[in-house]
């Protein structure tokens, strides 16, 4: 099968279970976190505060500041045994698929609370593991493509995906759960960076080799998807003539300037097998030098004849982000209809797509909002809005309807599972992208990079919809085609990447331990 076909494949029809005839073995499953064994450890603070809002940062952050943001991004913080299973599984803040987490994340620290060099962040014991002592400043600067000065850091952060973590149950459909739980991850990281005065800017386009051979990984196995630079500085200095007169360089000429190192580590599965379109997906996103690269430019996408629908001016959300984080959970059957006003879906809309908007490597300087993924949803018994299919017009905060009615049935039997009554809910948003997946920009790199934005936006709405007391389940079990043409998105050049119903809902019986001080 081509990379495009596997492409087009992961969206034909919300098919998660991947090759045909693949049997998990669940009593051979990888553990959620990554365990390295034999090397130098650093603890980190169990005393995490409880409460999370902006606050003035010092000039140089505490091994115990890092620490607590880590466990925020991060961190088992949660024990739950459910009702339906005996199972025991450990939470953390953000939402993945399956709750299997293939994410890792990896940490440069530059500062003097500890030895400055590469670590992993061990969620199971919330501590960090000495993998690389040292000065990296020049080899980092240089795998970025010289476009992030680093001296204006205390660190940076690298997020990871080991293949297996959800692949021995998905198989081939991983590759799309590992792009959107990479962007959920980053969204909560770029929402804590926040609250702990951090800036931070989002680098999508780095040597991968060169950055795999610094942390020890094995790309077969696990690949950085990306990297953010961390500062207590208000912005983080931005080099504009990389491509032009630095000197760039190559993944294989960075590679010979450190010596390769293999770490011991433990997944616990005895069997990892190697799936042959995650791997070519991955070699083929792998970038090996990096060139010039212009910055995305809006596309003009004309609109006519479309009804207006003006949200009400409201004041952004203002809520503690560790009690939005530990309210937050994704129901199923526990939707409950429930009265919904047009100043709750204002205030919901506006606040997922201001709290977007972030520094990145394809969008240059500034902080901007995204254009490469946009908001669309069916709206029933809203009150102040007439039901239909709209699109979100972030720029005017109003609603561009598409067809007028209640689609609920329509949305309903497009799912491939049905786990969420979708008539007991009033709001069903749809992020979608690009229908060719910003591959002609970028290659097959493209793909998942509008994956990871999907997921930073869906985050956003996550934590909006928990802090107006309302519960959200990300669903790719659905008929993206189906989505695509009630909302006429052929048109627009765009296709339905991730559903989202939002509304009230009881809270799911099971019994929970917070794994907190």
């Amino acid at each position: 099968m081509s990379l495009e076909a596997f492409v087009s494949q992961l969206h034909a029809d919300g098919d998660v279970s991947g090759l045909p005839g693949w049997e998990v073995d669940w009593d051979d499953a990888p553990l959620a976190y990554k365990l390295y064994r034999g090397l130098p450890t650093l603890p980190l603070s169990s005393d995490i505060p409880m409460t999370l809002e902006a606050r003035v940062t010092p000039a140089e952050p505490s091994l115990k500041d890092i620490g607590h943001y880590l466990w925020y991004v991060y961190g088992l913080t949660q024990v739950s045994y459910s009702i339906a299973s005996p199972m025991r599984t450990y939470r953390r803040f953000v939402p993945s698929g399956g709750g299997l987490y293939p994410n890792e994340l990896y940490v440069y620290l530059r500062t003097e609370v500890g030895v400055p060099g590469l670590y992993h962040y061990d969620a199971a014991h919330h501590r960090l593991v000495l993998l690389r002592k040292g000065d990296f400043d020049s080899y980092l600067t240089r795998a970025l493509g010289n476009r992030c000065d680093l001296s204006s850091c205390f660190g940076a952060i690298f997020v990871s995906t080991m293949v297996w973590k959800n692949a021995f149950k998905y198989s081939t459909f991983a590759y799309r759960l590992q792009g959107l739980d990479s962007g959920v991850l980053l969204g909560q990281m770029q929402e804590a960076a926040k609250r702990f005065g951090y800036a931070s800017r989002v680098h999508f386009r780095f040597l991968d080799r060169a950055v795999g051979h610094l942390l020890g990984l094995s790309g077969s196995e696990e690949n950085i998807f990306a990297v953010v630079p961390l500062s207590v500085q208000r912005d983080i200095a931005w080099i504009e003539d990389a491509g032009g007169t630095r000197m760039q360089v190559t993944a294989d000429e960075l590679c010979r300037e450190l010596p390769a190192v293999q770490h011991d580590y433990y997944v616990r599965s005895r069997s990892v097998k190697q799936i042959l379109q995650l791997t070519q997906m991955n070699e083929a996103t792998a970038i090996d030098s990096l060139s010039t690269f212009r910055r995305f430019e809006p596309v003009n996408r004309a609109e006519s004849g479309l009804q207006t629908v003006y949200l009400p001016s409201v004041k952004r959300l203002s809520f503690d982000l560790a009690a939005a984080s530990r309210a937050r959970h994704s129901p199923e059957s526990e939707f409950v209809l429930g009265r919904v006003t047009a100043h709750q879906l204002a205030a919901l809309l506006q606040e997922a797509a201001v709290s977007f908007a972030y520094r990145n490597d394809l969008d240059g300087v500034a902080e901007s909002l995204p254009t490469r993924v946009a908001l669309y949803g069916c709206f029933y018994n809203v009150e102040g809005i007439p039901d239909g299919a709209y699109r979100y017009d972030a720029a005017a905060h109003a609603l561009r309807r598409v067809l007028a009615g209640d689609h609920r049935l329509r949305l309903q039997q497009g799912m491939t599972l049905h786990n969420v009554n979708l008539f007991q809910v009033p709001i069903c948003l749809h992020i979608a992208g690009d229908n060719e997946h910003l591959i002609p920009q970028l290659g097959y790199r493209g793909y998942r990079i509008q994956q990871m934005e999907a997921g930073m936006l869906l985050q956003r709405l996550l934590l909006a919809a928990t802090a107006l007391g309302m519960g959200g389940r990300p669903l790719l079990g659905f008929q993206a085609g189906l989505c695509d043409e009630l909302y006429r998105m052929s048109m627009q050049g765009r296709t339905s990447l991730v559903q989202i119903p939002i509304g009230h809902c009881h809270h799911r019986p099971r019994l929970e331990g917070g794994l907190h001080s």
